[in-house]
Parts: C-alpha cells; sequence; structure tokens
C-alpha cells in the first residue's frame, strides 16, 4: 500500500466547507493544477451513508472507522494509514464509535 500524504504542495485550497449531517462530517476541497481534487475532512462519532458518482479512494489519516460497501454484507475496520475505494455510482455506510475520524478523499477516474 502506498504512504499516504501528509500534505500537499502547490494547491488551491476551497475557504468554504463541505458540511453533512448537522456538522458530524465537514471537509475542505483541494484542487490541483492538472484539475484533480480531494477533499480533507472530519467525521464525528455517529453512522452515516454517502453515496458515490465518481469512484473515490478513502485515506484514513487519524482514528479508525467502520465501513460497510454497499451491496456487501462485510464490514471493515480501518484505521490510521490505512485505505479503502469505493466504486463509482455507489455508496458505502461508515460508522464512528469514538473519537473523530480524520481523511483524505481522492476522485479517483
Amino acid at each position: 500500500m502506498s504512504k499516504i500524504p501528509t500534505e500537499f504542495s502547490g494547491v488551491t485550497a476551497v475557504a468554504k466547507a463541505n458540511v453533512y449531517f448537522d456538522g458530524k462530517v465537514v471537509s475542505h476541497s483541494i484542487l490541483f493544477p492538472d484539475g484533480s481534487k480531494k477533499t480533507l475532512g472530519l467525521i464525528y462519532p455517529g453512522k452515516f451513508h454517502f453515496g458515490t458518482d465518481k469512484a473515490e479512494r478513502m485515506e484514513i489519516t487519524a482514528g479508525s472507522c467502520a465501513v460497510k460497501l454497499d451491496g456487501q454484507a462485510a464490514v471493515s475496520i480501518y484505521s490510521a494509514g490505512q485505505a479503502f475505494e469505493v466504486p463509482a455510482k455507489s455508496g458505502f455506510d461508515i460508522e464512528i464509535k469514538s473519537g473523530i475520524c480524520e481523511y483524505i478523499c481522492s476522485y479517483l477516474g
């Protein structure tokens, strides 16, 4: 598995936050010179469902979460330094039992 980045250089940070689930999930977008985009975010304790338009790679930078991809029965646990991918036109359930989960979401293809 590739190393999860700790910083990004030469990007544009969007100051306006993306706020979901009454503020329990908050992220900021960063835009790269090549036109790609990532979001950097925090998820507070709770259970949430996200739908995807594009495929996504979620890299966990702090904390931990339980994830169930749409169409699968298995729940997997991810913690800092681990990542999971979600297919396009799909979704996933994510649960944070305690603390805060920090992530980098990359939009693929």
